[in-house]
């Protein structure tokens, strides 16, 4: 299968259940992989043969930005349903990381498949 994927997108977004968190944007790390069929696209080198990532990136942070969520859970469903819809995409994975949201770990966060593998 091939993969058009972003590493280490980051957004500022309104998340969290605790008031503070409901005030002030975090820092979340995106990490997104969409399926898609590279063989089309390299014979013809045509954009619209594609996922345009530049607009992808720009999209999903806009979206997640725009947002208020109380749980990763959520936003990635959401963000998730989003891609698909909007990008015509059949199979995605997305993790959404928090880093710093809790002390002892590095990050933490929410990883979900959704669609069907081609």
């Amino acid at each position: 299968m091939d993969r058009v994927f972003l590493s280490d997108l980051v957004v500022e977004a309104i998340i969290g259940i605790h008031p503070w968190e409901r005030e002030v944007p975090q820092r979340l790390v995106l990490q997104l992989e969409v399926a898609v069929d590279v063989a089309a696209v390299a014979a013809t080198d045509d954009l619209d043969l594609t996922v345009d990532y530049s607009a992808l990136a720009e999209r999903v942070r806009g979206f997640i930005r725009d947002g208020r969520y109380r749980l990763l859970e959520t936003l990635a469903e959401e963000a998730a349903a989003m891609i698909q819809t909007e990008f015509g995409v059949n199979w995605l994975r997305l993790k959404v990381g928090k880093p710093g949201a809790v002390i002892t770990a590095s990050e933490v966060g929410v990883q979900i498949e959704r669609g069907t593998r081609p």
